[in-house]
């Protein structure tokens, strides 16, 4: 079958497309990259996958017969000891989880400012910069932990920055764009950082599996929802774990730009 049997759309853009239920038959995907897409419950027969990379949540991925996904798992932490800590589940482990990310982050941002400042703001591959990350990670914790937590109906700085996909929901900030100096994205940071710190500090064991109230006025996330505590703390621990790799990963690239 040569390409003049298929219609072509290369090159196509599909941005907030609804696809659930689509079928795919005999489409050539090569080069395609899914960013924020949601592919619960695919099924895919046939396929050639080669060369292929997936950063994500990943759990139940049979691949010809076999789940995958306690076997990524069990090589991330073997890789990264200090990985199973960002998993605890006593007060004192969630303590133990935040000393410990303080201290790699803290190294991190060291690392960060050997580098000339306008690398700081570069992007490798369509990722965002360092100064993004920052400003993200204080955007999950001000969410999950001064929101969710402690009921702060909106807890976001101007610079806050939610993950790119989010639909725009009112008084939540989305400046992408923003161009801040690193000491001042650091600050907004390091606020949300203190905050989170206050919170594990005063955390007990009964505590963590208390649910928080229930969300009041428009945000993220959204108004109405409530989780136990555990689960607010495991998402911003995470986001840390996440982000700090990614980072540093993307460091490793523009140091050898600088």
């Amino acid at each position: 079958m040569g390409d003049s049997d298929f219609s072509d759309l290369r090159g196509a853009r599909f941005e907030r497309a609804a696809m659930d239920g689509a079928r795919f038959t005999a489409v050539g995907l090569n080069g395609a990259r899914f960013r924020g897409c949601g592919l619960n419950h695919v099924v895919m027969r046939g396929v050639e996958l080669v060369d292929t990379t997936i950063d994500g949540e990943i759990g139940n991925l049979v691949v010809n017969g076999v789940d995958v996904a306690p076997l990524v798992e069990g090589e991330l932490d073997r890789r990264h000891p200090d990985r199973p800590k960002f998993r605890p589940t006593t007060a004192d482990g969630f303590r133990e989880a935040w000393d410990l990310d303080e201290r790699l982050w803290e190294a991190a941002v060291t690392r960060a400012r050997r580098l000339p400042p306008k690398l700081l703001h570069a992007s490798v591959d369509g990722e965002w910069s360092f100064v993004q990350t920052l400003r993200h990670l204080a955007f999950a914790s001000q969410s999950w932990v001064e929101r969710c937590v402690l009921g702060v109906p909106s807890p976001w700085h101007p610079l806050s920055l939610p993950w790119d996909e989010m639909v725009p929901r009112p008084g939540v900030p989305h400046d992408r764009t923003a161009r801040p100096p690193l000491d001042e994205a650091l600050a907004l940071r390091l606020a949300a950082m203190a905050t989170v710190r206050r919170v594990v500090d005063g955390l007990t064991d009964r505590r963590l599996d208390e649910r928080t109230e229930p969300l009041v006025g428009p945000g993220w996330p959204d108004e109405g929802a409530a989780f136990p505590v555990r689960e607010c703390l495991l998402v911003v621990l995470n986001e840390e774990w996440c982000h700090r790799m990614y980072a540093e990963r993307d460091l490793t690239v523009l140091e050898k730009r600088s």
